[in-house]
């Protein structure tokens, strides 16, 4: 069974793929997918998010906000906490810092990112940490705000092996996402050769970064298999060990699940 450790179901346009959710989800499982987290960039949308989600078995959620939303959502958190005790929520965010593409908010972002770290840290929840250019403040961050008991995951990775590494001394897990099947991902890959496997998540970040031989294409969480076939090459191992040992990585960081 494989997991999608990173989703945004309610941002995929069904309509453009001639398909409705509950057939979206049906053929992630038809392809042994069976558990995904669908992950908040927006508590405007939270609602919404939790509305469409609503009924399937394996789909869990996330609150929080996204680095590139702190201008217009700054830091609340009564309004974190609240949606953080919905049901199905298993961890908090995605945050982070974003540097490639804002570097307008930094000091709200820097705010943003402390106040989930500490409020997850108290509420025992592992964040979901987005990271694009920002690699020494992320990590001051996370060492300074985050709780290491219950640490958390940098998604969709694609920094630097040496962040890799210190991330992982923070108890921290790395997750890959189908940029690794990207033919100018070479750099990339050689980073996921040197997590090591008991240390790694495998992830779509659906709708966005479909693997080969889907780039192109809106993303969807049955393609995680691709991602787990390319991390199985790399590892010299089978997608099913792939499988199993991500699985067993998923319950251990989201306990929850």
């Amino acid at each position: 069974m494989y997991i999608d450790s990173h989703c945004h179901l309610d941002r995929i346009n069904l309509e453009k793929l001639g398909t409705s959710l509950p057939e979206l989800i049906d053929h992630a499982r038809s392809r042994d997918v069976h558990k995904m987290l669908c992950v908040s960039i927006d508590l405007d949308q939270f609602e919404e998010m939790e509305r469409v989600t609503q009924g399937f078995d394996g789909v869990f959620l996330s609150a929080g906000v996204h680095p590139l939303h702190v201008d217009e959502q700054p830091y609340n958190e009564a309004r974190l906490r609240q949606a953080a005790a919905r049901e199905r929520v298993i961890a908090i965010g995605e945050t982070g810092l974003d540097y490639y593409y804002s570097r307008d908010h930094i000091d709200a972002q820097h705010e943003s990112f402390a106040g989930h770290l500490r409020l997850a840290g108290e509420l025992g929840l592992p964040v979901i940490v987005h990271t694009r250019d920002a690699r020494e403040d992320t990590l001051q961050l996370i060492d300074q705000h985050g709780n290491p008991q219950t640490a958390g995951v940098l998604h969709c990775f694609t920094e630097s092996l040496e962040m890799a590494m210190a991330a992982l001394e923070l108890n921290y897990m790395i997750s890959f996402s189908g940029i690794i099947t990207f033919k100018n991902a070479e750099a990339l890959r050689d980073v996921v050769k040197a997590v090591p496997l008991e240390r790694l998540l495998i992830e779509t970040d659906a709708p966005y970064l479909a693997p080969v031989p889907y780039r192109g294409k809106q993303n969807q969480p049955a393609y995680v298999v691709e991602v787990a076939q390319c991390v199985a090459d790399l590892k010299g191992v089978s997608k099913e060990a792939v499988a199993e040992i991500t699985r067993e990585n998923f319950h251990r960081l989201f306990s929850k699940a």
